[in-house]
């Protein structure tokens, strides 16, 4: 009775259940499929795509389709799709997230759905964390669709436009969420249709979708150009951070992640620039150094947030633990940490085009992921991108073992046991993976093992490209491994070592494996599968890969994936967490209460404790990270929802510009709404004998009219006191002067022209109202002291700002196109983009930055044509 309950109210059992019956058909097609041959097999994909066309539906194709896949990934990879990876494949077509547990196969399970919906030739991407994982797999799966008839392509950093359209026209594309991301920004940058390389963004599969639709929904995708700022100050604010004391000059809020100056800090640090007041309006940018060099002292840790490898500050994923090269911290920040460290200082950078993540991915038709661990943040890819999470059983029972956490008073005291328990368990000759949350503590561990005499290896952004050859080999005999984050590593922990790895070491040995002759090849791989079956089966009687968690991250999703790199397939394991009151976390979201308890016991500083309610204060210590940081992502994409409108509108313009014929009725249809906004600026139907016709004509003349062909009593006498007689007579003036010139020119000239002028005008334009509305969403927190909601003041705020960019978009067309002189032959677009580097935007987001060529004359510097407007107003644009 227990068990029917429980099952009428357990909504994850109801999919399976609901799953259950298309997983039986499956089965009973399997001996039928196995019959085909090759070549039947093959042809089953134009049999699928002809059904489609005569009014078959995805749904109605899915079991043979997934069949099909299974028979041929026997046949291809000698790998046969598991019950539960065809749940994993229908999960993942009806557009939902699958649960798989490390060690499922994930990645095989994925291509049941991918074939599917490549049926319908309309593209499916597969995305993933890194390049590694985007050409491993669209090489390791290609065989399958390749085997079946479909094309295959990767989109990995350092392709040019041609490769690019080439992979994206495939029926199958794998690439990273970046490389995807940024290929629809400069999409949107395009200024020729030769340009474009993204087809339309039909059906997504998302690998590791926590990952990316989570930890990194804070990092909108910007494309930047540099700035034209000095960078000298940051080397002297660097230094006046260094004399200024924590807790006298300035104080930290290490939660917030924010500094601020006392006053007796902004004392100092005036008379050591000589001046009265820092605060001064004019002096806002000297407030703004200050502030991010006190953030790159306290705040950014080298070998924790970043390393410094060859002359350059590099940024650490916090999530992963990869190095992230060419990305770079927004605001300053990476400047002031460049000073701090005495390297190289480049220039700030100006935001040319940005998406966040939420707002990419909502736009694909269909959008599904999987990861191991999902359904903790269930209610947020519910609430964020309609996604709900189904947990998918594993293929064996899970009996691994989850010790309880031991919990010590002091860091010094965990790391001694954490030291004793590897030291213990490597005696038995068990292999263990040891997860720190950082590379300095990684290293510190890795010189105690090491005076121990304990040989091991370590994993961390340091070590990047040994990553796959580590991981294979961490779950041999007597292994001790060392690793920074585990999250979306993409490669499994076999038990006894991986048979090809180990086969890849022993023909290093003997010399080039490259130059290996498929014998010893063969000889190689027979002499590892003995070594790794051997210890496969010793290991697995010792009681499989222990885990050994040095701290608790903030989210426990990164826990669970540390941990779940045991007890694969069935695998025997364990796992245990070791934490300090004076770790991070505890420290900062919830210790002091727990420690103060349990001081009044007598806690001694060697003391080990399990207790139930140390758990417990764990547990919502993570919880209470988790939310903050779902309340920042919600934030990010509540402001990024108001420029998304926006975006879109702009891109939809970019798009039809770039695709149309003929813009020459957008261009008149500009024209009448100009006219009607000047002569509405300057007349009044209630008093039309004050209507300014000077300053009309003025207008008129530098917009659109050729100068000195009209006069302001010819208006006045055409207008016969009606605005709209005026609106015409205008109009019809400008026609007639536009037609001379496309005459004069050439039609197909002057539609080259007018693509060339549309497509720049809003470019430039839509930079400046980029930085614009960077400066609102800055200053409208401010809002909240007159008791203001923020976000609704920006909702209106840039609603007018937006209207006024579209007018002042029509105004520059209008005004190049009839005041520009023309050579007989349209000026070629040449793009101002030399090379692209990735950088970092708000809250650390990753950025590329494109960096310009040509005179450097800042945009809003004076225009050196002596017109006395501003470079990017003038010759600029």
């Amino acid at each position: 009775m227990l068990k029917f309950f429980r099952n009428m109210w357990d909504t994850n059992q109801k999919e399976l259940n609901r799953i259950a019956p298309l997983v039986t058909r499956i089965n009973e097609l399997e001996a039928e499929f196995m019959r085909l041959s090759d070549q039947e097999l093959k042809n089953k994909t134009a049999e699928f795509k002809a059904r489609l066309q005569k009014g078959e539906t995805l749904n109605d194709l899915l079991p043979e389709a997934f069949a099909t896949v299974r028979e041929a990934a026997k046949r291809t990879l000698g790998q046969r799709h598991y019950d539960v990876q065809l749940i994993g494949g229908v999960v993942l077509h009806e557009g939902k997230i699958a649960e798989m547990k490390t060690g499922e196969g994930k990645t095989l399970a994925a291509t049941l759905p991918a074939y599917l919906n490549a049926l319908t030739g309309r593209g499916v991407h597969v995305v993933t964390v890194n390049d590694y994982l985007a050409k491993r797999d669209s090489e390791w799966m290609g065989k399958i669709y390749r085997f079946l008839g479909l094309s295959v392509g990767v989109i990995i950093h350092g392709l040019n436009p041609e490769e690019r359209r080439a992979a994206y026209n495939a029926d199958i594309t794998y690439g990273t969420n970046n490389e995807f991301g940024f290929d629809y920004l400069r999409d949107n940058m395009a200024i020729s249709q030769k340009e474009l390389v993204q087809r339309e963004l039909h059906y997504a599969i998302v690998d590791e979708v926590d990952s990316i639709l989570i930890d990194e929904a804070r990092t909108p995708l910007i494309i930047s150009g540099q700035a034209e700022e000095s960078t000298r100050h940051y080397s002297d604010f660097a230094r006046i951070a260094n004399q200024l004391k924590r807790d006298v000059d300035y104080t930290v809020d290490e939660k917030a992640r924010s500094v601020a100056v006392t006053e007796e800090g902004v004392a100092k640090v005036e008379k050591r620039l000589g001046i009265d007041n820092l605060y001064a309006p004019e002096r806002t940018t000297l407030v703004h150094h200050l502030i991010q060099a006190l953030k790159a002292k306290e705040l950014m840790k080298r070998d924790r947030d970043y390393v410094v490898k060859d002359g350059q500050v590099i940024i650490v994923d916090e999530f992963t633990g990869r190095l992230m090269f060419g990305r770079r911290y927004s605001e300053g920040l990476h400047q002031a940490i460049e000073a701090k460290e005495n390297v190289k200082i480049e220039r700030e950078s100006q935001t040319l085009a940005t998406i966040t993540f939420q707002n990419y991915f909502r736009m694909y038709e269909k959008l599904a992921g999987m990861t191991g661990t999902a359904e903790t943040e269930e209610l947020e890819f519910r609430k964020i991108y309609g996604l709900d999470v189904v947990v998918i059983p594993t293929n064996l029972p899970m009996i691994r073992i989850d010790y309880p956490d031991v919990v010590y008073k002091t860091s010094e005291a965990k790391f001694r046991a954490v030291l004793e328990e590897i030291e213990t368990v490597h005696k038995t000759g068990r292999p263990v993976l040891v997860g720190t949350i950082s590379i300095e503590k990684s290293e510190a561990l890795s010189k105690a093992l090491t005076r121990k005499g304990i040989k091991h290896q370590v994993l961390n952004a340091k070590y990047h490209e040994q990553e796959a050859e580590i991981i294979a080999q961490a779950g041999r005999l007597g292994m001790v491994t060392i690793a920074t984050n585990m999250a979306g590593r993409g490669t499994d922990i076999i038990l006894g070592g991986n048979a090809e790895a180990l086969a890849r070491e022993i023909l290093k040995k003997k010399g080039n494996p490259e130059e290996a002759t498929p014998e010893e090849v063969a000889a190689a791989l027979q002499e590892a599968k003995a070594i790794t079956e051997r210890e496969h089966e010793q290991v697995v009687s010792l009681g499989g890969l222990h885990i050994i968690g040095t701290e608790r991250h903030e989210s426990r999703r990164i826990d669970n994936q540390l941990r779940g790199r045991a007890g694969r397939q069935g695998d025997p394991g364990s796992s245990r967490f070791f934490v300090a009151m004076d770790d991070d976390l505890m420290r900062l979201f919830g210790g002091e209460t727990i420690v103060q308890w349990m001081e009044r016991l007598g806690w001694e500083d060697d003391m080990p404790i399990e207790h139930p309610r140390i758990a417990k204060a764990i547990e919502n210590a993570q919880r209470r990270v988790e939310m903050r940081n779902f309340e920042i992502r919600r934030q990010v994409l509540e402001y990024d929802d108001v420029l998304n409108k926006q975006r879109e509108t702009i891109y939809s313009l970019r798009r039809k510009l770039l695709l149309g014929e003929d813009l020459k009725d957008q261009v008149l249809e500009a024209l009448r709404d100009v006219i009607a906004q000047l002569v509405l600026a300057h007349t009044d139907a209630r008093l039309p004998e004050e209507w300014e016709f000077d300053n009309i004509l003025q207008a008129a003349e530098q917009i659109f009219l050729p100068v000195k062909t009209y006069t302001a009593e010819e208006l006045a006498t055409a207008a016969q006191g009606q605005a709209e007689r005026l609106k015409e007579f205008l109009y019809d003036a400008a026609v007639r002067f536009y037609a001379d010139k496309e005459e004069r020119i050439g039609a197909a000239n002057m539609r080259a022209i007018e693509r060339y002028i549309m497509l720049r005008t809003i470019d430039n334009l839509w930079i400046d109202h980029l930085q614009n509305m960077d400066d609102l969403r800055e200053g409208v927190g401010l809002r909240a002291y007159a008791q203001e909601d923020p976000l609704v003041v920006y909702k209106i705020e840039s609603y007018q700002m937006f209207q006024e960019l579209l007018y002042a978009i029509k105004e520059d067309v209008v005004r190049y196109v009839f005041k520009m002189e023309f050579t007989q032959e349209a000026p070629r677009p040449e793009r101002r983009i030399t090379n692209i580097v990735t950088n970092r935007g708000e809250d650390g987001a990753p950025v590329v930055q494109q960096r310009k060529t040509g005179k450097k004359v800042g945009r809003n510097d004076p225009c050196p044509c002596g017109s006395g407007k501003k470079y990017k107003k003038c010759c600029g644009a």
